[in-house]
């Protein structure tokens, strides 16, 4: 196994698109985008990324069997801005580090945490093999420095494989204090919806397993027939296993979900169109214990987080801390999860679905 790593810089980045990288099925060019961020489009011979070194890590969108997998957002460019709410609209925002989720009243932590528009003091580009094949990448350093409280660098990998479309995601979080410091993580991997497709997951589906969040965050507004079809999730949640047009993801549904691992430690996500096709995700519980289902189907944004695999639910800080989700790493230790996400054909999908049954039984 070889690799090789070109370091990027932000003066690399203008406004015209320009070539990088040419290798084989890979291809890289940098662009700036009006707002101003940095962005990097990396091509395998499947389908493309774009990716924000230099702003969180952001895939911003990703295009494969011919469509775009990313959710409709009101954003049809990053925005350079650490505040979540004004850059929502990505493909992938890594979620944590310090904190996750929705604060509460208790809580003094930003939605989200730090990461998911934290600025990178460093990024770069990685193109090798490995025993998956030739490969093409983007990694990056952020050190989250604060005196008296934390000292952490989050150094994040997305890998594309040539012709695959398959996107390869770690993340590797080190403690640089001596002393031990509490952690969460999640990561909001924001697929499009396709009507009428199927929800399969490798989790056994009970309203305890397969739990709705019945809180309302301050920041989305609700109506009679949302809470009414609240309270029927949280006794049928299978009831939102078909992407029914109508159904109400108005502002937005969240569940908490246990999932069962196969014998590699692999939990599986399909959401399976009509046409056989699928969107797929897998993660590994016993790195990442909670998956978390995100759906938002409005007039403005459209959205199947068909699984953000997560340490904790999205309740915020004090809410997971009573929880027992808060995690802890010791003084000098580092912390790592892998997931993998990305398409599957008819055929792939079909196996994958029989997979699934097997697993749950």
């Amino acid at each position: 196994m070889s690799e090789s790593t070109i370091h990027l810089r932000p003066e690399f980045f203008d406004s015209k698109e320009r070539l990088l990288v040419e290798n084989g099925a890979f291809t890289v060019s940098a662009l700036r985008y009006d707002s101003g961020v940095a962005a990097l489009r990396l091509r395998n011979g499947a389908g493309e990324l774009v990716m924000l070194p230099f702003q969180g890590q952001q895939i911003w969108s990703a295009h494969f069997a011919g469509r775009n997998l990313t959710m409709r957002s009101m954003f049809d460019e990053p925005q350079a801005t650490s505040d979540y709410v004004k850059n929502y609209g990505g493909f992938l925002l890594h979620c944590g580090f310090t904190a996750m989720g929705v604060p509460t009243a208790a809580d003094n932590h930003p939605l989200h945490g730090e990461l998911p528009n934290a600025i990178y003091q460093q990024a770069w580009l990685v193109l090798g093999e490995d025993e998956n094949g030739a490969y093409i990448g983007l990694g990056g350093r952020y050190q989250h420095t604060v005196a008296f409280s934390h000292n952490y660098t989050a150094e994040p990998t997305v890998k594309l494989y040539a012709n695959s479309s398959l996107i390869h995601v770690s993340l590797v979080c080190r403690n640089l204090k001596r002393t031990p410091m509490e952690y969460m993580y999640l990561a909001h991997v924001n697929f499009r919806p396709v009507d009428n497709s199927r929800l399969l997951y490798s989790a056994h589906v009970t309203p305890q397993t397969v739990r709705v969040r019945r809180s309302i965050p301050s920041h989305v507004k609700s109506d009679p027939s949302y809470l009414a079809f609240v309270d029927a999730l949280g006794e049928k949640p299978e009831l939102h296993h078909r992407l029914t047009p109508g159904l109400v993801f108005d502002p937005e549904i969240v569940f908490g979900i246990d999932y069962s691992a196969d014998a590699d430690g692999w939990a599986h996500t399909l959401q399976l169109h009509p046409d056989g096709n699928a969107d797929y995700i897998r993660h590994r519980p016993e790195q990442l214990p909670v998956g978390v289902r995100w759906i938002c189907r409005t007039p403005d944004q459209d959205a199947a987080g068909i699984n953000l695999p997560a340490t904790a639910e999205p309740e915020g800080y004090t809410a997971e801390k009573a929880k027992g989700y808060v995690k802890e790493l010791a003084g000098g230790a580092e912390w790592r999860c892998d997931y993998v996400m990305g398409t599957l054909g008819a055929a792939e999908a079909a196996q994958m679905a029989k997979r699934i049954g097997q697993i749950v039984g």
